[in-house]
């Protein structure tokens, strides 16, 4: 791979040797990690990570990953720095850049990281924007390729509302590596025509199968991951629940679903996950609503089906595997 100096933005930017690369390179990190061998390949270096959304695995994979590799890590939360407010993104970019390595973006919109790139000079990684998920869609592919083998041809259903980051990484990354990708909501929550169009190109290319369905019994028979997210995301109004509540509840991941899908099925979700009350948001949305759950039971989340913490510990691997790349 040719990714030295390179952006990580979206995986549309890569081709699919490229992203079989990243995740041979990040199955080999961990096998790595696991049995104690030290790979500091990025001793001396220093990399920055803004999160101008605040998280638990995407922080903790970037600070791991970093250490792992011999880097120092600077990060700066939600009021960390000036940009935006005081200081323009092109000016951060430029200031960082000359002080860092490579810059870790996680926030609002893409084009916000599309700009940090284009001044920075060094590499910059996308942690998260509202369009795209990129580090995400690693993970979820290793974690996939762990229990399965192999991605080309697997049938993967992304339940819910699928306009977003997590709908459009994951259509995204399906068409690049030949998968079989479904979107199962209303019609409404499908991603946008401009982004299906691109990626059905790609499939053409690469064999991929690319559907939108709105009867989840239709969607998940023979499905080998039945994936979803929350609902509502982060940034979003309070009054978007009884919306989302009240049209997307006929896609909650249920036992029935899993079993409709077959006995090969696997559950995944990014995480944070309302699988049940235990959350200060989750128990008000229970009072509030009279439910115990949204997109996932915890019946299903518990379950031998669910690979989610597998997925979550593959959020460090992979993106060690991007940052070793590009740096």
């Amino acid at each position: 791979m040719k990714l030295k100096n390179k952006n990580f933005l979206k995986l549309l930017d890569l081709s699919s040797e490229e992203i079989a690369g990243l995740l041979a390179d990040a199955a080999a990190f961990k096998a790595q990690k696991k049995a104690g061998i030290p790979h500091r390949l990025c001793e001396g270096k220093n990399i920055v990570l803004l999160f101008e959304k605040d998280s638990t695995r995407t922080r903790c994979a970037f600070e791991v990953a970093g250490a792992d590799l011999g880097m120092g890590v600077t990060y700066l939360g939600p009021s960390g720095s000036q940009m935006g407010k005081k200081e323009s993104i092109a000016d951060t970019a430029r200031v960082l850049g000359r002080m860092y390595d490579g810059i870790e973006y996680r926030g609002f919109g893409q084009s916000i990281v599309e700009e940090l790139a284009a001044y920075a000079g060094v590499p910059v990684w996308n942690g998260l924007t509202n369009e795209f998920h990129p580090t995400q869609i690693l993970a979820d592919f290793l974690t996939i390729t762990e229990h399965f083998g192999v991605l080309k041809g697997k049938k993967l259903v992304y339940m819910g509302d699928a306009r977003y980051n997590m709908g459009n990484s994951l259509m995204v990354g399906c068409a690049k590596m030949g998968m079989h990708f479904v979107a199962c909501a209303p019609e409404k929550y499908f991603p946008n025509g401009e982004l299906i169009a691109a990626c059905q190109a790609i499939a053409k290319e690469t064999g991929a199968v690319l559907e939108f369905i709105t009867d989840p019994n239709v969607a998940v028979e023979n499905a080998d991951v039945i994936y979803t997210d929350v609902w509502v995301s982060m940034g979003e109004p309070d009054s978007v629940w009884q919306e989302r509540i009240t049209e997307l509840s006929p896609y909650r991941v249920t036992m029935e679903l899993m079993e409709k899908a077959g006995k090969q099925c696997k559950f995944m979700h990014c995480l944070p996950a309302f699988h049940d009350l235990n959350t200060v948001i989750g128990k008000e949305i229970g009072e509030k609503f009279g439910i115990d759950c949204m997109e996932v039971t915890n019946e299903v989340f518990e379950s031998d089906r669910s690979i989610v913490f597998d997925e979550a510990e593959n959020r460090m691997h992979t993106i060690k595997a991007v940052m070793a790349a590009t740096l």
